[in-house]
């Protein structure tokens, strides 16, 4: 593995620390597979915050709409052994559909073209007011004629993916989760997921929880529902090791994989534009796009209770996996500043060895800093934001303790000096950085509570 990457993992892991603390989230899992094997885990938080259970990375979460990945990788394989062909229509293997949903496509329904309902007449499934739908509830939903007319746009549909589960149904002669699992979870060394609910006795499994409005705090959701006919569009439960092991295997250039190259091309080549604000494109059962020129699929997955994201970046032969326990996860938002976190370090390298040790979360009264050295330079990243690199101030070290900021934005200190402090024993206890005074967590926490001491405060009326 490249220094700068390792360097970049590293720092990713600390800073979605921070964030899970500072948003005050549940619990968030982050894994990295490097060439098709993981090479880190972290978990923080809790997995249920009424025993107050730590997470874990062995812990399992419902992941969701990543389902529909491994449902497409199954018809891709299918596909290899000749039983499937991509325009096959739906109803060649399905009986009791409504002409127009018949005569769709695998391929369109595999790329949400198909013009199907995205959730029937009442989604209530999604949010634990009903159960999820079994084979015979999603056929009479099937039998209505698609919402609009398929192949003229990218239309997200949860139903679609339940349909290609009995399409799977249909062509093995057996059950969609016993199939799936033999076929591509076991022979993509998957050893924590399952394709539904109940998990083997003995796993570990992360519950969901609420947002704390409307009820005001925080709620447990069990998370452990069965999904029925829907498990092929989003029942799948794995750990984020496991997830990000599968989808780096899905990239075209994995050096092992339980598809054909070809297979994989297909899945992950832009079929649809996103109709959205960003460039978003859809294959078959996976998201794509670009990010600062480097081209990444994956896919993303809500639940009641849990919010995640994967995304694969073959340029780096890297796939990452975020899994956060609550309805208000923020594992989008995470993974977007994971990217932007591994942009800076590819562009600027591992840091040179006399500044290795210029690093470190420091802190004053209005929040943390990060002292993170990459090349010649020493980048002060603020941990806060999504983009911890955003304006970041950069110091040009030119002694054992001694710098100058060498850029800063303009309201900023640009060309003003920095010096390290050393106590007694020659550690750096707190650092000057122009005219701010950076120090530990724990010095700044008993100044606070030393200048502005807690005192009752009347209860809010």
């Amino acid at each position: 593995m490249d220094s700068w990457l390792r360097s970049a993992i590293d720092y990713i892991g600390s800073w979605v620390e921070f964030q899970q603390t500072t948003i005050q989230q549940p619990g968030v899992i982050i894994a990295f597979a490097h060439r098709g094997e993981v090479v880190a885990e972290h978990a923080f938080g809790l997995a249920n915050l009424d025993t107050g259970e730590k997470l874990t990375p062995r812990h399992r979460f419902r992941i969701a709409s990543h389902s529909k990945s491994f449902t497409s990788a199954g018809i891709m394989k299918l596909r290899e052994q000749r039983k499937i062909r991509l325009d096959d229509t739906v109803g060649q293997y399905v009986a009791g559909l409504h002409p127009r949903v018949a005569e769709t496509t695998i391929a369109q329904v595999l790329s949400h073209s198909a013009g199907l309902t995205r959730d029937g007449a009442d989604s209530g499934q999604f949010i634990d007011s009903r159960p999820y739908l079994n084979a015979r509830e999603l056929l009479a939903e099937l039998k209505l004629p698609t919402a609009i007319e398929p192949g003229t746009r990218f239309k997200y549909s949860n139903h679609g993916f339940g349909l290609i589960g009995l399409v799977i149904e249909a062509i093995t002669k057996e059950p969609y989760p016993v199939w799936i699992r033999r076929e591509i979870i076991e022979p993509a060394g998957l050893r924590e997921t399952e394709p539904n609910v109940p998990l083997p006795k003995g796993a570990a499994f992360a519950r969901g929880h609420t947002r704390t409005l409307p009820f005001g705090e925080r709620c447990v959701i069990p998370g452990d529902n069965p999904a029925h006919a829907m498990a092929s569009a989003a029942g799948f439960v794995a750990t984020a090791g496991d997830t990000a092991r599968f989808f780096a295997q899905l990239a075209p250039n994995a050096r092992k994989s339980v598809l054909s190259v070809a297979s994989r091309r297909e899945m992950t080549r832009h079929h649809w534009r996103i109709p959205q604000s960003f460039e978003g494109y859809y294959g078959l059962g996976v998201n794509a796009g670009k990010t600062d020129g480097w081209d990444w699929f994956g896919h993303g997955g809500g639940f009641q209770g849990y919010i995640s994201r994967t995304c694969s970046l073959p340029a780096c032969e890297l796939a990452i996996s975020i899994l956060s326990n609550s309805v208000d996860g923020a594992a989008p938002l995470w993974m977007d500043g994971a990217m932007q976190i591994l942009r800076v370090f590819k562009t600027r390298g591992a840091p040179d060895r006399r500044l290795r040790d210029w690093t470190g979360r420091w802190w004053t009264m209005w929040g943390a800093a990060d002292l993170v050295p990459m090349g010649n330079r020493v980048l002060i990243a603020n941990p806060q934001f999504n983009n911890p690199f955003m304006d970041a101030a950069e110091i040009e070290v030119t002694g054992r303790d001694a710098g100058k900021l060498s850029w800063a934005a303009g309201y900023s200190s640009h060309g003003e000096p920095v010096r390290r402090v050393r106590d007694k024993r020659g550690k750096v206890s707190d650092i000057w950085v122009a005219g701010a005074n950076i120090k530990p967590e724990r010095v700044v926490a008993r100044e606070i509570a030393r200048r502005y001491p807690p005192r009752k405060r009347r209860p809010t009326p």
